[in-house]
């Protein structure tokens, strides 16, 4: 269930296919690659999160298909007994009627279901797509990189360019926050700039 929902999760929150560019790109621009979704499932906690997804997924499938086998043994009832022609058709009608409302809930049970999966993967894996997203900040500010694209935007790059494997690595180690920016770096975007220093009190005569 996760790996349907997690490309859709880290399209919508980079909303491209650059995922960090820290300048213009230039014949000497520092470039990356990167497989986000990959990132997400491989680290401990994305392989924890998919477990978790895949035992709730479980149970509601054993209750969805018990439900399923029990409306078809019905249906194959109802059908012997209208064939044989033994069973009053009001009855029958009143049966097949209890049938169609029960297969009807069970269409609305199905899709309920399907909801549910896939807020509860938002929920689970939304925390982990904003930590690698802080990560790759981080490398991006020690390493100098200039811009970091998603895997799935560039149909050619050399191996040595990806940093899928380093980004699981790190963020298995705990290295999920953004660095601090260098001395005398630029403010990242859309960062407040600093408040000016107040002027000292006069000295006391």
């Amino acid at each position: 269930p996760a790996a349907r929902l997690l490309p859709l999760l880290a399209a919508a929150a980079l909303g491209g296919a650059a995922l960090l560019s820290s300048a213009p790109a230039s014949a000497q621009s520092k470039i990356a690659v990167v497989d986000v979704r990959r990132a997400m499932l491989e680290t401990e906690e994305g392989l924890r999160v998919q477990a978790t997804l895949k035992k709730l997924f479980d149970s509601r499938q054993v209750e969805l298909d018990t439900k399923q086998r029990a409306l078809a043994d019905e249906r194959d009832k109802l059908d012997k007994e209208a064939q044989a022609g033994k069973t009053p058709k009001d009855a029958l009608q009143r049966r097949f009627e209890t049938w169609q409302r029960q297969a009807a809930e069970l269409q609305a049970t199905m899709v309920d279901y399907q909801r549910e999966m896939q807020r509860k993967e938002s929920e689970l894996t939304t925390p982990i797509l904003q930590k690698v997203l802080g990560l790759l900040r981080r490398l991006a500010a020690q390493e100098g990189y200039d811009l970091i694209l998603d895997k799935s935007a560039a149909p050619y790059y050399r191996a040595d360019l990806e940093l899928t494997d380093r980004a699981i690595q790190m963020y298995n180690s705990g290295q999920v926050g953004d660095a601090a920016p260098a001395k005398g770096a630029p403010p990242a975007k859309g960062a407040a700039p600093a408040a000016p220093a107040k002027p000292a009190a006069p000295a006391k005569k």
